[in-house]
């Protein structure tokens, strides 16, 4: 294999793959790359075994070829040669090593078989979706914050991506939950979704395609099996296994009746949690909000560090009543609000919060309150 490929093509590609490699590895081959020479493009191949990128980029081959190299040595080596540079990677029979030319500067990097390189297949991806590149940013923004860490929990660590009927309108909705707090986000079906497996995509693969979603263009294809899931954009593709669970009944969750309506300054209520929640116990987090005819107090109290209070202005006309949040959730909550006023509603004092952004319908939050 011989090729000659411009710096910033090679480290792009390079980017986009090499985050699927997990920094420690036991299958010494996971920890590489796969390098594709043929014809006028050079493809790029990394996978753990349950994700799986390909990207590619053009490039002069005099030679092709195929083998595998460590991720991310290469990576920091491109990363680290200079703006502009035409690197040459070369392999033969002769030098076991792959070697790796720009300029002055030469590496001679450690190679495997790429016969011994692990190919995810596609097998069974026949729902095939066309979806608009800034609605899957949306949906994903809004909600990956509530995935779940607690392995124990399995499907809870991912994004529930499926299609529902409401009012009689199809929608494509991503929801996340770690059981104390819910996002929900959706938008009109693309067409070709109907009758497509609700899937749950782990909680690493939405990070990756997210990542590559801002080097995307417009449409992104989205092909779903019930084991799998792949995302085409360009030359570059996702394919991961999904989470093999039950997502739970999320409905049953959703206030319905909650008829306790309050609109408060977004910015000004972040800033005023942000503050208070600096004397916070920091396992538990907890803020008491107090709301009253007009007005909010938020109070936290930590036997060591000492009290802190805060009012705000609100609108809201009902009777008064106390609960506690976790600080940490609110603030997740209102970096994704986009109106001026973020909308609660609430029902008792140990009901789950329903939050809303008056600018977008089709979002939605579930906060329970914390028992103290």
């Amino acid at each position: 294999m011989k090729l000659t490929i411009e710096r910033a093509a090679l480290l792009k590609a390079l980017g986009h793959v090499q985050s699927a490699v997990e920094r420690r590895n036991t299958i010494p081959i996971l920890s590489n790359v796969l390098l594709s020479a043929e014809g006028d493009r050079l493809s790029f191949s990394a996978t753990d075994l349950d994700l799986e990128i390909i990207d590619e980029a053009l490039a002069q081959v005099d030679q092709p070829g195929q083998i595998t190299a460590p991720a991310h040595t290469l990576y920091e080596i491109v990363r680290k040669l200079p703006e502009g540079a035409d690197v040459s990677l070369s392999f033969t029979g002769e030098d076991p090593r792959l070697t790796v030319q720009a300029g002055r500067s030469r590496f001679n990097l450690p190679v495997l078989p790429a016969g011994d390189f692990p190919v995810m297949s596609s097998d069974g991806l026949s729902n095939r979706i066309a979806v608009d590149v800034g609605d899957l940013i949306r949906l994903i923004d809004k909600t990956k914050f509530s995935i779940s860490t607690e392995e124990t929990r399995y499907y809870l660590n991912g994004l529930y991506l499926h299609t529902v009927l409401e009012n009689g309108t199809p929608k494509l909705r991503a929801v996340a939950t770690d059981g104390s707090r819910l996002a929900l986000a959706e938008m009109t079906a693309p067409e070709g979704s109907a009758g497509a497996p609700g899937v749950i995509v782990p909680r690493k693969t939405v990070a990756e395609i997210r990542r590559l979603l801002d080097d995307a263009g417009e449409t992104i294809d989205l092909a779903l099996s019930p084991q799998k899931v792949r995302f085409e954009l360009g030359g570059a593709a996702l394919t991961s296994k999904v989470i093999d669970g039950n997502f739970p009944d999320y409905g049953r969750v959703i206030p319905q009746g909650n008829d306790r309506i309050m609109l408060v300054d977004a910015k000004l209520f972040a800033q005023a949690v942000d503050r208070v929640a600096t004397i916070s116990a920091e396992k538990s987090r907890s803020v008491r909000m107090a709301i009253e005819p007009g007005r909010m107090i938020l109070t936290v109290r930590n036997m060591e560090a000492g009290q802190a209070v805060e009012e705000l202005e609100i609108d809201y006309s009902g009777e008064s009543f106390e609960l506690s949040f976790n600080a940490r959730y609110l603030l997740d909550i209102t970096d994704q609000i986009g109106a001026e006023q973020a909308e609660f509603r609430f029902g008792g004092p140990n009901d789950p919060a329903l939050v809303l952004d008056p600018t977008d319908p089709d979002v939605r939050y579930v906060l329970m309150p914390l028992r103290v």
